[in-house]
């Protein structure tokens, strides 16, 4: 633990002129005193630290000392990659080798680009959450992603709606969507390790808070990753599948210019977007009709108020009669 935090301080004083004792315990996450003591350490050790006395005083490398302490490893460098997303890094537990990664390579960046982890930061973040939700961590997701780093099988406990089912799952990737953690991963091979000799399933998604247990599988517990595996071309397509598995029915409206506008807005953005692009030429009152899939009459009726005297639904006949006492217990309000 100290020598991570000896190399850590030596890295600090690389990437800056110089920082007070109050700086580096900060960042280091001790106290002043322990930095004195450490600082006196690396000294001892060769490490040319040297300590300016006063108000203004702080600790710097004197000579142009050079560490060569800044390979990157193996999670540090796949860290890197997700530094853009912090809450995700928090959340799966990368933070630390996250930051590490960053010192290594400010310190050996030239001294003119050693601003650029800050500059970049000023002008670029990622909010992952969707808005109006408290975003939740699941409890087991750094489990589940020090799995997927090592080619590791979990054997998991799953809800699923009112039950729970045991697998043993191969997992190959996570993916952050609008806040919520999901797992790729197919059914474990039933032949031993490496993947061999048994049978494997397809490719599915589970919800890591859905995740009721996680451990190891018996045995060695790693298999060999399926190199063709597309974490990004797989989630486009699972996502595609989805949203036109849950759009089972269909309906139709008539929209004014406005409602056309604001139709992918408060329902569907594809399904809204594609029933407006293939709809024909608009009638004598500017109107145009579209067929939309929807989840089901229900849901279309609460997000098709939003538009008002914008839509007018024209089928099925039972939704249609369901807005038209809506409109006439608005006429009576109003009235």
């Amino acid at each position: 633990m100290r020598a991570a935090r000896l190399i850590k301080m030596v890295l600090l004083l690389q990437a800056r002129p110089s920082m007070t004792g109050a700086e580096l315990a900060r960042e280091l996450e001790v106290s002043e005193r322990t930095v004195t003591r450490d600082a006196a350490a690396l000294s001892e050790a060769g490490v040319p630290v040297y300590a300016d006395r006063g108000r203004a005083g702080g600790y710097r490398l004197i000579g142009g000392y050079r560490t060569r302490l800044t390979g990157l490893g193996r999670t540090e460098a796949e860290a890197l990659f997700l530094s853009g997303v912090p809450s995700a890094l928090r959340e799966m537990g990368l933070a630390d080798a996250a930051s590490a990664a960053r010192l290594k390579v400010s310190a050996a960046l030239l001294p003119e680009l050693r601003d650029a982890s800050r500059t970049v930061a000023q002008r670029f973040h990622l909010d992952a959450p969707g808005w109006w939700q408290e975003p939740q961590t699941p409890t087991l997701l750094p489990d589940v992603a020090d799995a997927v780093w090592d080619d590791r099988r979990l054997a998991v406990r799953y809800r699923r709606r009112d039950t729970e089912v045991d697998r043993e799952l191969e997992p190959y990737g996570l993916v952050l969507k609008a806040g919520v953690w999901y797992l790729a991963a197919r059914a474990a091979a039933s032949g031993g390790s490496g993947g061999s000799g048994g049978s494997q399933g397809d490719f599915r998604v589970y919800r890591v808070d859905r995740l009721a247990t996680v451990g190891p599988t018996p045995g060695e517990g790693r298999f060999r990753r399926d190199e063709t595996f597309d974490l990004p071309a797989f989630w486009e397509e699972r996502a595609a599948q989805f949203a036109r598995s849950i759009l089972r029915e269909k309906i139709t409206v008539r929209l004014t210019p406005d409602g056309a506008r604001t139709l992918p807005y408060v329902t569907d953005r594809t399904a809204g977007e594609e029933a407006v692009r293939s709809a024909g030429e608009p009638d004598g009152e500017g109107r145009v009709t579209v067929t939309l899939p929807v989840e089901s009459a229900e849901v279309a009726y609460a997000q098709l108020l939003a538009l008002g005297p914008e839509a007018e639904v024209l089928s099925p006949p039972e939704l249609r009669e369901r807005f038209a006492a809506a409109a006439r217990r608005m006429t009576d309000l109003y009235t």
